[in-house]
């Protein structure tokens, strides 16, 4: 195991924050630590917005500034480069949610589009990103999942999205980016799943243009990747994943057991981590074939992961190999890997301060849940601000 004091650098860790934003980021971390008033704090901001209060410029200046990089691709651009000068790439995430009209996920289509595009003339933003449904309604995917029959309606709604997945992904190859695409809930992902594998048939021939993402909280995951490795194996294309613990874990034990079948997420915390770091090991011992994006804020396994990229002889820089976490969480995990060489970003959520907070609610309510995520970050912050004695 690599020596595991790298992540203790908080001087390096927190060098882009200044001694105003460290402190924000200290009492943000407190908050967020206490379960009670994350529960009032998501109530009290749905109902603010839902009854449009002017509460958008006290999120603006706390959760927001912390958690996203602006309203728009062009207010981020700032970060982008204060990042960039440190060796931390960039992902710029639109992160809308909950649209459900052509015009909306068009609208949504065309935001991919056009950051795909303005990613071709910036190095040091690789990837593009979508979530299967900011390209169509959920219902839609459900039904496909479960095998349910469409309308003709239905069967027209579905061509649209497969079209805007095909204009997403050809777009990627021709501007020489990556496109990742989220995970989501598991009686949808199936559909999502297929559709992923028909455009890397498609677009993956020379490299993993396009790139899916493996929830690893799900027991099924090492199974269906062995089963996509072979195919693609016999067919002659590459695969991408990016590799996560996963976001979802209430919501599919809940529908699960009202629904009255076997829930899909691991027994328990330990079998989500074992699953992920197997299959970690299982994409690094193929990167010839399968490429790789590691998802975590896990320090354990962003650990093992630079062990064994050492161990199989991987140069720190190889193109197939990234990791990455979330903008305003984790710094003493990106901005340290940066330090030695790695190919690392940060994934920047973006958009309209009201369209984001479902995005923000779930990291506050994530951290919340994560134990150790919070006084980790607490005590580093801490760390730093007795070394800048602040």
């Amino acid at each position: 195991m690599k020596a595991n004091t790298l992540f203790n650098n908080t001087e390096t860790a927190f060098q882009l924050k200044n001694d105003s934003q460290l402190e924000r980021a200290y009492f943000l971390f407190k908050m967020i630590s206490k379960e009670p008033l994350v529960r009032i704090g998501t109530a009290a901001t749905k109902f603010a917005l839902n009854l449009n209060l002017p509460v958008e410029g006290l999120i603006r200046s706390t959760v927001f500034d912390h958690f996203c990089g602006g309203v728009n691709e062009k207010d981020c651009m700032p970060v982008v480069d204060d990042l960039d000068k440190v060796g931390v790439s960039s992902v710029l995430d639109y992160s809308v949610e909950g649209k459900e009209g052509n015009e909306q996920l068009d609208a949504t289509l065309n935001k991919v589009l056009e950051l795909t595009d303005f990613a071709e003339t910036k190095s040091s933003m690789p990837f593009s990103v979508f979530k299967p449904t900011g390209f169509g309604r959920f219902e839609i995917y459900r039904k496909i999942t479960e095998k349910e029959i469409l309308s003709p309606i239905e069967v027209e709604e579905w061509e649209a999205v497969v079209n805007r997945f095909d204009k997403a992904c050809k777009a990627a190859l021709d501007a020489n980016v990556t496109l990742l695409i989220d995970a989501e809930e598991s009686w949808m992902q199936d559909a999502a799943d297929d559709l992923c594998e028909q455009m890397m048939v498609k677009y993956n021939k020379d490299r993993a243009v396009v790139y899916n993402t493996l929830q690893c909280y799900r027991w099924d995951r090492l199974d269906y990747l062995k089963e996509q490795h072979a195919k693609a194996k016999a067919s002659g294309y590459k695969l991408g994943y990016k590799i996560v613990r996963g976001a979802y874990l209430e919501k599919e034990n809940e529908r699960a057991e009202e629904k009255g079948y076997r829930s899909p997420m691991q027994k328990n915390k330990q079998d989500t981590d074992e699953c992920f770091n197997t299959l970690m090991q299982y994409i690094l011992e193929n990167i010839e074939d399968i490429e790789l994006f590691i998802g975590t804020h896990n320090e354990e396994s962003n650990y093992l992961a630079m062990d064994l990229m050492n161990t199989l002889g991987l140069s720190t820089n190889d193109k197939r190999v990234w990791f990455g976490q979330l903008y305003g969480m984790s710094d003493h995990i990106t901005f340290n890997i940066a330090t030695e060489g790695y190919n690392v970003a940060k994934y920047i959520p973006f958009g309209p301060v009201k369209d984001v907070m479902p995005y923000l609610i779930r990291r506050a309510e994530e951290n919340t849940s994560v134990a150790g995520q919070t006084s980790r970050e607490l005590s580093l912050l801490k760390k730093e601000k007795q070394r800048r004695k602040i």
